[in-house]
């Protein structure tokens, strides 16, 4: 058996769906590709400093609705990680974006203050993640009616951030 801290997720660890965020983090040690992520995000996000309510279409989130969504994102994987890597069998539900975002008021906190909820998130999954130990990471659990291990959602973590800064720089740039 391969070191779960060191390897990459296999397609039966996730849902089909989640491929696309595990395909954008390659890396092996998906922690130190983390923590080496948090500038480029920063400097990525602060380049809308002085357009934070920018869409690139008028149905089209803001660019605060996308850190603000990219904070939830990074909770809800987070906590589904720690359910999984504590070994809990309860199945979790599932998170519908657009019914969040109609019940969050990102609009009227400051592009500033979601990148730092954001980073707070981070940190506090990457302390959670470091001291898991190996069997953990290959823990598994069901959440949106889908399989999922430790490992997977580690490298979703990391792949949802990459997707989402990759659309601020395509669409809304």
């Amino acid at each position: 058996m391969t070191d779960s801290l060191s390897s990459r997720p296999q397609p039966g660890e996730y849902a089909p769906f989640f491929a696309r965020y595990v395909d954008l983090a390659p890396e092996d040690d998906v922690l130190s590709a983390m923590h080496g992520q948090a500038p480029i995000s920063e400097r990525e996000i602060l380049k809308f400093a002085d357009r934070p309510d920018h869409r690139y279409a008028p149905s089209k989130w803001s660019v605060k609705q996308v850190v603000g969504h990219m904070a939830d994102t990074e909770r809800l994987f987070g906590f589904r990680a720690l359910w999984f890597a504590r070994a809990d069998a309860s199945p979790l539900p599932g998170m519908e974006q657009d019914d969040w975002m109609a019940a969050s008021d990102f609009e009227a906190i400051g592009l500033e203050d979601l990148l730092t909820s954001f980073q707070a998130a981070r940190t506090s999954n990457l302390l959670m993640l470091s001291q898991l130990t190996p069997d953990a990471w290959a823990r598994r659990g069901v959440a949106s009616g889908n399989p999922f291990s430790v490992r997977a959602l580690a490298h979703a973590l990391l792949g949802h951030e990459r997707a989402h800064l990759q659309i601020l720089s395509e669409r809304y740039a």
